[in-house]
């Protein structure tokens, strides 16, 4: 019986696959019960059937939620398998399905943040803006995977969906993600210098980042630049002093001296 289902996924045959059903009654109710498999939903997903899929969606919805072996979920494979078609219909018929997070805790907007895929770029926010504080299991919000990958076009379309479509009255939360750090204590500040990236350090000094955060080396964007990627002219270096900017050493004095006199004005 487990070929004969897969036979149907793998062909897209509706009519088949009703006729199983008639012969077990409970034949989706089965492969629901296994805690990761290939459900007809990830076959159809990864073969690119629509039809057949959005048949399977509408009598198991459970499975565009579920993980195969491999950690992934049926949008995740039509992802793989370059089935944007596929990706579109899934995203219509729930828009949270951009928000189920698959080995690693990669999303697909993780996944098209990775690959640069500008049409789902444009999707993907526009369906579920909130997918956009999605973290992998290294604390990576789909801006971080962006810069991270050099998809720098990828990162500016999510920059403005977060600055000036998503939130542009809930500030609190643009500032979260804008400051988000992953594992390392990396803001997204800290990968764009890194990554030597002076176009996208323009962008975000122009929004609500904080730049003099320190990673979990204790450096901020500066020390960054002075002691990992000295630049001769300044160019990046000049943009941060311009900004306030200024070393994880002197902070500490900055932060001391402003404690000191707020706690003498107190008194």
């Amino acid at each position: 019986m487990d070929q004969r289902w897969k036979n149907a996924s793998q062909s897209g045959d509706i009519d088949f696959l009703y006729r199983l059903i008639m012969e077990d009654g409970e034949l989706l109710d089965h492969i629901t019960s296994v805690p990761f498999v290939d459900t007809p939903l990830h076959i159809a997903a990864s073969e690119g059937h629509v039809q057949f899929a959005m048949e399977i969606m509408r009598l198991q919805p459970s499975f565009a939620r579920k993980l195969n072996r491999d950690g992934l979920s049926p949008m995740h494979l039509a992802l793989q398998s370059g089935k944007t078609g596929m990706v579109t219909r899934l995203l219509e018929a729930d828009k949270n399905l951009v928000r189920v997070q698959g080995r690693e805790g990669v999303t697909p907007l993780h996944y098209a943040a990775k690959e640069g895929n500008m049409k789902l770029l444009y999707e993907f926010p526009s369906a579920c803006p909130e997918s956009l504080e999605d973290v992998t299991i290294r604390n990576e919000t789909p801006l971080h995977i962006a810069l991270k990958n050099d998809k720098i076009e990828a990162f500016e379309v999510l920059l403005r969906w977060l600055t000036h479509v998503c939130y542009d009255e809930v500030h609190q939360r643009e500032k979260k993600v804008l400051n988000w750090k992953d594992d390392d204590g990396n803001s997204l500040l800290h990968i764009a210098t890194l990554r030597n990236q002076p176009e996208v350090i323009v962008l975000l000094l122009n929004s609500q980042v904080d730049v003099n955060s320190k990673n979990l080396a204790g450096w901020t964007p500066l020390d960054i630049i002075q002691h990992e990627q000295p630049i001769s002219d300044g160019g990046i270096g000049a943009m941060l002093c311009g900004a306030g900017a200024l070393e994880g050493s002197s902070l500490l004095s900055v932060q001391t001296f402003t404690y000191y006199m707020r706690l003498r004005n107190s008194f």
